[in-house]
Parts: C-alpha cells; sequence; structure tokens
C-alpha cells in the first residue's frame, strides 16, 4: 500500500469514527430531551382538554368580582370549598325546575339529592394524588368512583367524557397531576330525603 493511500484511508477512518461520535451524542441528547417534550405535550393537551370541556365552570369555585361572578383561580381545581358550610337545599315546587346551585357553583341539588364537586389537584389526602391512570379512566368510562364506587352524580357529565380516548383521558390526567396540589376536604353526596 502506498504511503498516500495510507493517509487516506486513515484519514477516512478516522473521521467515520469521529461522525459516529458526533452523532451518537445527538441521538443520545435527542432521546433524553424526547420524553420531557413528549410529556410537556401531554400535559400541555390535557390542559387544553379541561380548559375546553369546562372543568373549571363546576371544580373552580366561583367570587364575585369587581364585574359579577368570576372563577376564583387562586383555588383552581380544588372542589367545593371544605369551609363552605351548606344550609338545606332550597324545596323546590313540582314543574320544569328540579335543581338549584350554590353561588360557587360547586354544591349542587336535586332529585338525587346533594352533590359537592370533587378536587381534582393532586393532593394526597383529598383530591387525586392517590389515584392511578387506570382508576381515572375507569371514573371517566363507567361513571362511577374509581371504576367500582358510588356513582358520580350530577352535574358531572361522566356520559360525554367516557367518548374520550383513553389517551386523552390520561392527557387530562397527567394535567391535574401537574398542579401544585391543593388541601380541600370536600363534602360527602347527601343522599335526598326518604319519599322522595
Amino acid at each position: 500500500m502506498k504511503k498516500s493511500d495510507l493517509i487516506f484511508t486513515t484519514a477516512l477512518i478516522a473521521a467515520a469514527i469521529i461522525l459516529t461520535s458526533v452523532l451518537a451524542t445527538a441521538t443520545v441528547g435527542a432521546t433524553s430531551a424526547e420524553p420531557a417534550q413528549a410529556a410537556a405535550g401531554t400535559i400541555a393537551r390535557g390542559k387544553f382538554l379541561v380548559d375546553i370541556m369546562g372543568c373549571h365552570d363546576c371544580h373552580t369555585p366561583w367570587k364575585i368580582g369587581p364585574k359579577g361572578p368570576e372563577m376564583d383561580m387562586s383555588r383552581a381545581l380544588s372542589g367545593h370549598p371544605e369551609e363552605l358550610t351548606m344550609p338545606p337545599a332550597p324545596a323546590l315546587p313540582p314543574g320544569p325546575w328540579v335543581a338549584s346551585a350554590a353561588g360557587t357553583m360547586t354544591a349542587w341539588a336535586g332529585p338525587w339529592g346533594v352533590s359537592f364537586t370533587m378536587n381534582l389537584t393532586p393532593d394526597k389526602e383529598t383530591g387525586l394524588g392517590d389515584w392511578t391512570l387506570e382508576q381515572f379512566i375507569a371514573t371517566m368510562k363507567t361513571g362511577k368512583d374509581r371504576g367500582k364506587g358510588r356513582a358520580l352524580l350530577p352535574p358531572m357529565p361522566y356520559f360525554n367524557l367516557a367518548k374520550l380516548s383513553d389517551e386523552d383521558i390520561a392527557s387530562v390526567f397527567a394535567y391535574l397531576q401537574s398542579l401544585p396540589p391543593m388541601k380541600n376536604r370536600v363534602p360527602q353526596p347527601i343522599d335526598p330525603p326518604e319519599g322522595r
């Protein structure tokens, strides 16, 4: 082999080693960033779904602001305020009116009794912090707490949410789990009086 061929071959091998090293480094960097980007995309999708599906309408307490009723975003998705003890629901006469709602939009009364909107923040004691993704999907698909407990009560539109794909429900769950946990123990539902 000529000296010039040897130099060319050595240079070619060195260039291949350097190129392989650069590509491997770029690939490692790309793959380590991909899960974080995917998680951020999932959370962003979940926030989008929560916003457009009206979850805040009932799970974020309302307050009176300078222009009238508005959502109290300092308590976003924390459910019915535990310090707000509700009086008995007003009795409605027979007719087309069948429900009443608290000014916070977090307590609802009707033929089913009284329901209080749940704390959706990831607090482990009072919210969704100890829930699994599987339990959340089961709740949305069956309309029962964790897929096997008490039935979800009005105004929760589980029958609409059940039509979401598991991937979309997982995005909603990822977003809810990304929120700051807020300790807020929501009361248990109140059954309707007997004979109703």
